[in-house]
C-alpha cells in the first residue's frame, strides 16, 4: 500500500483500521512501515521468520526506466508492506477498492527462510534464495589468520617514539611556517 501524500495516507489508515475492526477475522498477519532502505529493508524484515519470493515488476512504479536495484531500494514513495492471509485476499481487495487505497500483491510466503527476488522483465534473480539469517540474523563467522612478522629494519627500539618505516623523510616545516604567517596576516 502506498502513502506518498496525506490523502493516500488517510486512505491507508482507514483500510488498516477496517481490517483491525474485524477482530479475529483481520486479514493482516503482519505489517511494516517502509522507510530507509525502501522495500529492500522492509520486505526481508516482514518475512524474516518464514521467507518469501517477490516479483520486482509487481511493485507499483511510475518510472519504467528504473533499474532493478533502484526499484528494490526506492525510498521516494513511502509505503506499507503487509502479509495478508491468502484466503482473505479477495475480501481485503474489496475493502481496499472501497477505500480507494492502492495495493499490489508483490510476493508470496515460501516457508524456506530464504529471500528470492525475481525480475520477470529480464528473467533474472537479483536475489536468489538468500538465507535470511545472513542479512537479518547471525552473519557467518569471520575467521582471521594472524602472523607475527619481524620489525623491518632490525630489532624494535626500546623507549622513545617508534619510527614508522613507511613515513617520508621530508620536512613539513616550511609549509607550516607559511600557513602560520598567512594566519596572522603577515603573508
Amino acid at each position: 500500500m502506498q502513502r506518498d501524500n496525506p490523502e493516500m495516507q488517510r486512505r491507508c489508515q482507514e483500510l488498516i483500521n477496517r481490517c483491525i475492526g474485524l477482530g479475529v477475522d483481520n486479514p493482516i498477519l503482519s505489517i511494516h512501515d517502509v522507510g530507509a532502505g525502501g522495500l529492500s529493508n522492509a520486505c526481508p524484515e516482514l518475512v524474516q521468520e518464514v521467507g518469501a519470493r517477490f516479483d520486482l515488476r509487481a511493485i507499483p512504479n511510475d518510472d519504467p526506466g528504473m533499474s532493478p536495484m533502484q526499484i528494490w531500494c526506492n525510498e521516494a514513495q513511502e509505503r506499507y508492506v503487509l502479509v495478508i492471509r491468502r484466503d482473505t485476499l479477495e475480501g481485503f481487495a474489496a475493502m481496499a477498492r472501497r477505500e480507494r487505497c492502492l495495493f499490489a500483491v508483490v510476493g508470496e510466503i515460501t516457508g524456506d527462510q530464504t529471500l528470492t527476488l525475481h525480475d520477470p522483465l529480464f528473467d533474472t534473480y537479483p536475489i536468489d534464495h538468500l538465507d535470511l539469517q545472513v542479512i537479518l540474523g547471525k552473519p557467518p563467522r569471520l575467521t582471521r589468520r594472524v602472523q607475527h612478522r619481524a620489525w623491518p629494519g632490525g630489532p624494535r627500539p626500546v623507549g622513545g617514539p617508534v619510527p614508522d618505516p613507511h613515513r617520508r623523510r621530508g620536512s613539513h616545516r616550511p609549509l607550516v611556517h607559511r600557513v602560520h604567517r598567512l594566519g596572522h596576516g603577515h603573508g
